[in-house]
């Protein structure tokens, strides 16, 4: 979702921005933004730099996760009243948080860095475990669906809606984004490894639950339900309807957050 643009900010006088990249499973998480008596990303992490240091910080993540997703390598930023050395934070907040959320990185950053306004895409990927019986190593990381799913029908469909378009029909709530619906995708793709079905979506921003719309509507297709063809009438609707499913939270994972150097555009762009 794209909000209008912040106020500039920096740290308090004599303090310090820092810059961290976070992994966790969103199983037991009701996603990042902090809720009242409800646990969350965002709430463990505060709570965590709170004991460590004394200070109330905010920590403001590259977007927002929805309950049971999760996260590889979602990127937030804190600031400190008084700096610390970046390695003893790291260590520190992995004695504190959870074993369901690590810091891979955790580092000093220009004082004017915004992980959410920096950002120029994400990555996201949606994981399926296609076959006849359930794997219990992935019941919590995987949407499991028995009947085999046709991927080149899936693949021809996700070609159809990369580029920029209007992901109205695939928001699971249109009438409120706020910058409008149209977004680029610069990458739709879908591979299959054994059992393994993995759909890769790439784009400069994505509308609420889109990624999990684009899966559940590709299901849908390698099942034989949607026709290949009617991908395009959907995605040219800009109408959000029971014809677009949206898929289980656990089967998708916030992958990467493209900062720097922009991934490839495909022809189809």
């Amino acid at each position: 979702m794209k909000d209008a643009p912040v106020p500039f900010t920096r740290p308090p006088k004599g303090g310090c921005r820092y810059r961290m990249t976070i992994s966790y499973d969103g199983t037991g998480f009701y996603g990042w933004q902090c809720q009242p008596d409800r646990p969350t990303v965002q709430e463990a992490l505060e709570s965590a730099l709170l004991k460590l240091t004394g200070e109330t910080v905010r920590v403001h993540s590259c977007g927002r996760t929805d309950t049971g997703v999760h996260a590889r390598a979602q990127v937030a930023h804190f600031d400190l009243a008084i700096p610390r050395e970046a390695w003893k934070l790291q260590a520190g907040l992995h004695a504190m948080l959870p074993e369901t959320v690590r810091v891979p990185l955790l580092r000093q950053s220009v004082p004017n860095f915004h992980a959410r306004y920096d950002a120029k895409g994400k990555e996201y990927r949606y994981s399926i475990w296609n076959a006849p019986v359930a794997s219990p190593l992935h019941r919590f990381q995987a949407l499991h669906v028995r009947p085999r799913l046709d991927v080149a029908a899936m693949r021809a469909a996700a070609a159809m809606l990369t580029g920029t378009h209007d992901f109205a029909a695939f928001s699971a709530n249109p009438r409120r984004e706020i910058g409008g619906t149209v977004r680029t995708l610069w990458r739709l793709d879908v591979r299959r490894q054994g059992e393994n079905v993995r759909i890769t979506a790439v784009g400069d921003g994505f509308l609420y639950k889109m990624v999990r719309s684009l899966a559940g509507h590709l299901i849908r297709v390698g099942k034989g339900v949607v026709p290949v063809e009617e991908t395009g009438s959907i995605l040219r609707s800009r109408r959000r309807t029971a014809r677009v499913e949206t898929a289980a939270a656990h089967g998708l994972c916030l992958w990467k957050i493209y900062y720097g150097a922009l991934p490839k555009c495909p022809p189809l762009c």
